[in-house]
């Protein structure tokens, strides 16, 4: 579930990512009430199986069954932070209605992972995969210039891509950085959270994806806000 609002005096509208049918919105009857069976099972990062009566505006919640509530995520600010973030993303991206297999699936697996390494790159590489997916992923194998593919310095959000130091605008990116964003999209995901990178390298992996999928977005990632103060 990526999030939830109240409805008059006892009900809740949830808003689900579907793995058939995009986003959708569905009430939730009496969950606010202390006696409902299902008011602790519909919690935003719970992953679950449901069954839908569809309404005219709205569907109606008519079964929950929890698959997993991320309990290690949730035990963790940080880590809950960064999921705040991921669901919000996917709150974005989702269409109404519209099946999207590939973000349901890079959102399932992303959460999945929180829970098993302990790395602050899985939020950056959640988010490069994302605009992979969307058709706007990160030019990082030469200047986008001039194709040049040495003394590549500098990354320019509005134009997508790395810059030599010659075509240079945008900001700085180091070598470290690129060498593991181009790791993370070059399918060596499972090695780069096996190893151990500075504070300094992570957090310009995550400054660059952060910026390139909020250019994508058009709009601030305000989780995004929240995590940098935790």
């Amino acid at each position: 579930m990526l999030r939830a609002y109240k409805l008059g005096e006892a009900d809740r509208i949830c808003v689900l990512a579907t793995l058939d049918h995009g986003k959708v919105r569905a009430v939730a009857k009496g969950v606010r009430r202390l006696k409902s069976r299902i008011g602790a099972r519909l919690e935003p990062l719970n992953h679950v199986n449901l069954m839908l009566w569809e309404g005219r505006n709205l569907d109606i919640i008519n079964q929950v069954e929890v698959l997993d509530t991320h309990v290690e995520v949730r035990n963790s600010l940080e880590m809950t932070s960064q999921a705040q973030v991921m669901l919000e993303v996917a709150d974005r991206l989702f269409l109404e209605k519209a099946s999207n297999v590939d973000l349901y699936t890079m959102l399932v697996k992303a959460l999945s992972t929180l829970e098993t390494w302990d790395s602050q790159l899985i939020l950056p590489a959640f988010l490069l995969k994302v605009l992979v997916s969307e058709g706007v992923g990160p030019a990082l194998g030469s200047c986008i210039q001039c194709s040049e593919t040495e003394n590549l310095v500098a990354y320019s959000t509005a134009d997508g891509g790395v810059l030599c130091n010659k075509c240079r605008r945008g900001r700085s990116i180091t070598p470290e950085a690129l060498m593991v964003m181009r790791k993370i999209l070059g399918g060596g995901l499972a090695l780069v959270l096996a190893e151990t990178f500075s504070n300094s390298v992570s957090g310009e992996v995550r400054s660059l994806a952060t910026e390139a999928m909020e250019h994508h977005l058009e709009a601030r990632l305000k989780s995004m806000e929240v995590l940098e103060k935790v």
